[in-house]
């Protein structure tokens, strides 16, 4: 289970094969020596292409803490698919699923989750289940978003000893994906 904000890939069996394999394709590697090291090269890729987009790629279970305040707030982990559960979580760490009618939720257009806590019976900190993502699994990722995650992998792995920064390509195949953020997001 993953902390919440956009970054922290840990691939399952299926897309972590899946993300293996088409990186080895693209260095044209034959032998499995160096799939472990590969597949983390992977996960870092798309953990950064999650960074670089602002959202949540494959779709997983998050958690993130809150301050238990009145007001709406925007969960980090984008596009929020369901809000499946809020704890209240004592100042000693003690965690209490609070009933439903002790918050309001809400995913808008966007995909964007709010939680705005009504009463949070002494709780200090809020912690928020939600199932973010754009995709079910790699294979259904964009082909640019998936791409570009292949060649940063494979960048990561041919030119470990380097400098040199990554392609530009990379960006510019994620580019288009990424949401602009004129303004941070209020919630009506």
């Amino acid at each position: 289970m993953n902390n919440g904000e956009p970054g922290s890939v840990l691939l399952g069996t299926t897309d972590r094969a899946s993300a293996v394999a088409a990186v080895k394709t693209m260095l044209r590697i034959d032998s499995s020596d160096d799939d472990v090291l590969i597949a983390a090269l992977a996960e870092t890729a798309l953990g950064l292409a999650e960074q670089f987009l602002g959202q949540v790629l494959i779709t997983r279970t998050v958690r993130q803490n809150l301050p238990a305040l009145s007001g709406w707030q925007r969960l980090q982990a984008a596009p929020v698919q369901a809000i499946t559960q809020i704890d209240g979580l004592t100042a000693a760490g003690t965690a209490t699923v609070l009933p439903v009618n002790a918050y309001e939720i809400d995913i808008d257009a966007r995909g964007d989750g709010w939680v705005r806590l009504i009463d949070g019976g002494g709780a200090a900190q809020l912690r928020v289940t939600s199932i973010a993502g754009r995709a079910e699994a790699w294979t259904s990722l964009p082909a640019p978003v998936r791409q570009g995650a292949v060649l940063l992998a494979g960048y990561l792995f041919s030119e470990r000893d380097t400098t040199r920064p990554p392609p530009a390509a990379i960006t510019a195949l994620w580019r288009p994906f990424r949401g602009l953020a004129m303004a941070r997001a209020v919630h009506a």
